[in-house]
C-alpha cells in the first residue's frame, strides 16, 4: 500500500462537477492499493498518517502531528500510485491491485483512519474521475510505502 500525503492549507474533490469531499487544515492522502497488501499495511500505514509530525509548533518547526492541530483528513484513491514507468513511455499499472481487492481494503484502510482520527474523513469515489484540488501548504509532500517499513 503506498501513500502520497500532502501538508494542505485547504483540499477538495469532486466528481461530475459535484463536490464529494473537503477539507480545510489537515492532510490530502492519495492511497494506492496492491494485491499482496494485508491488514497490517493498513494498521501501519493508518497510525503511520495520523502520527506524521509534520505540522508546525508554535516555533515554526515540524514537531505536531494532524492530531494535534485539529486537522482534518481527505482520502482519494489512487491506483496510478502503483504505476512503472520502466519500459517505454506509456506506464503499466499491472501492480496496483482490481477493484474487487482494492475496494474493501480501500473501506478498511478508511475506517482505520476514520477512528484514530476520531472524526469523519471525507473521501472521492473509488474508481471514479476525480478533479482535485488542493492547496499545498509548505509544501510538504511525503510518499510512504507499507512494503518499504
Amino acid at each position: 500500500m503506498r501513500l502520497l500525503l500532502q501538508r494542505v492549507s485547504e483540499a477538495r474533490v469532486s466528481v461530475d462537477e459535484r463536490i464529494t469531499g473537503q477539507i480545510a487544515q489537515g492532510l490530502l492522502i492519495f492511497v494506492g492499493i496492491e494485491p499482496a497488501d494485508t491488514p497490517e499495511d493498513i494498521e501501519w500505514l493508518a497510525s503511520k498518517a495520523v502520527n506524521l509530525r509534520i505540522f508546525n509548533d508554535d516555533d515554526g518547526v515540524m514537531n505536531r502531528s494532524v492530531l494535534d492541530v485539529a486537522g482534518g483528513i481527505l482520502l482519494v484513491s489512487q491506483f496510478t500510485l502503483h504505476a512503472s514507468t520502466r519500459k517505454g513511455n506509456r506506464p503499466s499499472y499491472s501492480a496496483a491491485a482490481r477493484p474487487e481487492i482494492a475496494v474493501p481494503l480501500y473501506e478498511a484502510f478508511h475506517q482505520r483512519l476514520t477512528a484514530l482520527l476520531g472524526r469523519p474523513i471525507p473521501t472521492g469515489i473509488f474508481g471514479a474521475d476525480m478533479k482535485v484540488h488542493l492547496l499545498n501548504e509548505g509544501p510538504v509532500t511525503l510518499w510512504i510505502d507499507s512494503k518499504q517499513r
